[in-house]
């Protein structure tokens, strides 16, 4: 193979595999959960907290957020998971797992989003309860 099609052949190639990024979509203008949250698993090592909203937009990267403690007026634990966004879809839901939680233990907890300059969607949900088994 010639040095000029070889060099050819990696350009285009190269160009092919960058990364597309997401378009930004129109943030919307009451951003509501619409489903959630809630445990729908707790177990000894995994306990999964989800919640649907409908499409906040704004920046494709967001960040599904909960904040949990024992006590419902100290909520100082948090945990995080990143997603991207469909801007093609009229809702996202958001998934945060807990890790190793003590065993028949009581927490109570609260959800939010934000994007991922850290900016909140402007919801955050009521607090609510999960024992761990």
């Amino acid at each position: 193979m010639n040095k000029a099609l070889l060099a050819l052949s990696i350009t285009l190639l190269s160009s092919s595999l960058l990364a597309q990024e997401s378009p930004i979509t129109p943030r919307a203008e009451r951003v509501q959960i619409s489903e959630g949250p809630e445990v729908p698993l707790v177990g000894g090592y995994l306990t999964v907290i989800r919640w649907t909203v409908n499409n906040p937009g704004g920046l494709p990267v967001h960040y599904a957020v909960v904040h949990y403690g024992k006590n419902p007026k100290n909520l100082s634990e948090t945990a995080k998971n990143s997603i991207r966004l469909n801007p093609y879809h009229s809702s996202t839901e958001f998934r945060v797992n807990l890790y190793d939680l003590p065993p028949k233990t009581t927490y109570y907890y609260t959800v939010e989003s934000i994007d991922s300059s850290g900016k909140s969607d402007g919801v955050i949900s009521p607090i609510k309860t999960f024992t761990t088994q």
